[in-house]
């Protein structure tokens, strides 16, 4: 069954945030959501999802009950207003354009806090709309903790605001959907050698692009 998220539980700035883009979401990209009970009620875990839209890290953490983190090119802390707005939702800046080892020290530290934390394997925005190659960040991160990683695949964000589009094309349905936890198990193989990140990245990335987009009737 559907979780109601527990804006309560969140701190105020980000519950207010949480539920003002959820409105958005069903209000302006009516799409289908699936699978949010198999988002962890507790305990650290990873929610690795696609990228095609600047969209896509609000819309996939207004559907996850729980008070998220997630990861913001540091580039965007250059903004005063939005830097300020992105520290108050907890949002963990990285330098894409090198190996940010505080970047991942910081999702390291709050998987050890129980939090959850939102990744995007591809690194970046797909250019086409197309699932991209992983990048062995996510692989690494999971690995180190052997935290549970939920696959997430969002559909229709590209369409609704893809990389170069000037403005959102509103109306355009946005759906999210949530897949069962991958355990350490199935994503580590420790006997991989220097190749173990990249190939958990994969295998966890194998698991978003599995997942089908769900045709129930919007109303």
């Amino acid at each position: 069954m559907p979780r109601t998220p527990d804006h309560l539980a969140m701190t105020p700035f980000y519950g207010f945030f949480h539920y003002l883009v959820a409105c958005a979401h069903s209000a302006c990209f009516r799409g289908e959501v699936a699978g949010t009970e198999n988002i962890p009620p507790d305990g650290p875990f990873l929610i690795a999802a696609n990228h095609a839209s600047h969209l896509d890290p609000p819309f996939a953490g207004c559907q996850v009950p729980r008070q998220m983190r997630f990861f913001a090119r540091k580039t965007l802390w250059n903004i005063k207003p939005l830097g300020w707005w992105l520290d108050q939702v907890e949002t963990i800046p990285v330098d894409r354009d090198s190996g940010d080892v505080a970047a991942i020290r910081r999702v390291l530290a709050a998987l050890h806090e129980n939090r959850g934390v939102v990744l995007f394997p591809e690194g970046t925005r797909s250019p086409d709309g197309h699932l991209q190659k992983p990048k062995a960040g996510v692989g690494l991160m999971a690995c180190k903790t052997g935290a549970p990683v939920v696959p997430c695949r969002i559909f229709g964000s590209y369409q609704a605001f893809g990389k170069g589009a000037k403005l959102p094309r509103f109306g355009t349905p946005v759906s999210v959907v949530f897949g069962r936890p991958i355990t350490a198990a199935d994503y580590d193989d420790p006997a991989a050698g220097k190749e173990r990140y990249q190939a958990a990245s994969q295998r966890i990335f194998d698991r978003i692009a599995a997942l089908p987009e769900p045709r129930y009737p919007v109303i």
